[in-house]
């Protein structure tokens, strides 16, 4: 219908234009004023109808409806972990990957198993045995903070299996404790909320086994007054209580003598290095208090 209504509107507009404009062409019964009205109301009335009767027109397609309708892209998620897999557990916080590289976990610290240097101390085989039970020869994540490796060519990376940080685990579970070494601190404070459960708890090397307990201090008992007084013929006289300076005995070990004021170039050998750090206390030879004396010239 909507096309037949505009057919016969566009036809009676071309009827009323003709008209007007050649007159001769409508019957002689016909006023040109009577032929203009009734092809003018013609026009109009089929222009109505062609209106009512024209399809729905279809919704414009605006950019806000392009916007909407167009999925977005999923997002790409970056990570910096790396899929490895472990061959072999060194101790409690070391392992070894497939292509021989060692993994140094970074945030923690556990007992000494394997340093020629110092015995084996509490709970370190534990925590060596835990750390084979979690990852050796597992597939695992390595996940990077700052910096690449330490000093001594290990990576430094916190290890994942799924969403378990072994890291995190180990501290929490009385096998490490948490060690900050900057600028490797990403997890640093859920390690240290881990040590604090774990002490709390006494899990671990901060149970009886170990005894990890702080030094008691010292009480100083007065000396009684006596009641009696003994009246001797020749008494001895009271020294007065004089600041005295105490010289502290070396302990010689071989050819070792404690001296402190030495130098790490100045040491015969590592082990005169070693030993003045344990047995005369000369902390000055450990700087970055790991233990090992001049690390710089003994590795």
């Amino acid at each position: 219908m909507f096309v037949l209504f505009f057919i016969l509107s566009f036809f009676s507009l071309i009827l009323l234009v003709v008209g007007l404009i050649k007159p001769s062409i409508i019957p002689q019964n016909i006023s040109k004023k009577k032929s203009s009205l009734i092809f003018g109301l013609a026009t109009i009335v089929f222009f109505i109808l062609m209106v009512i009767t024209a399809p729905p027109s279809s919704p414009k397609t605006t950019e806000s409806t392009i916007a909407t309708s167009t999925p977005e892209p999923t997002p790409t998620i970056i990570t910096n972990k790396q899929a490895v897999k472990v061959i072999r557990v060194v101790d409690g916080d070391t392992i070894e990957i497939e292509g021989g590289q060692k993994i140094r976990y970074i945030g923690i610290d556990t007992p000494e198993t394997v340093d020629p240097r110092k015995s084996v101390q509490c709970y370190g085989k534990e925590a060596s045995d835990k750390n084979k039970e979690l990852v050796e020869g597992k597939d695992v994540e390595l996940e990077k903070d700052v910096s690449e490796t330490d000093k001594y060519g290990r990576l430094l990376r916190y290890v994942w299996i799924g969403d378990l940080l072994i890291n995190e685990f180990l501290v929490q579970e009385g096998y490490a404790q948490s060690s900050s070494y900057p600028p490797d601190v990403k997890y640093q404070e859920k390690f240290d909320e881990a040590e604090q459960k774990a002490r709390e708890e006494e899990k671990g090397l901060w149970g009886e086994v170990c005894n990890i307990t702080p030094t008691p201090t010292k009480k100083i008992t007065p000396t009684p007054i006596p009641t009696k007084t003994t009246v001797q013929k020749n008494p001895t006289p009271t020294p007065t209580t004089q600041a005295q300076t105490i010289q502290p005995v070396q302990p010689v070990s071989g050819s070792y003598v404690c001296d402190c004021s030495k130098t790490c170039p100045q040491m015969l050998s590592c082990a005169e290095a070693q030993y003045q750090l344990n047995v005369c206390g000369c902390q000055a030879r450990d700087a970055d208090k790991d233990g090992i004396a001049c690390d710089a010239d003994c590795q």
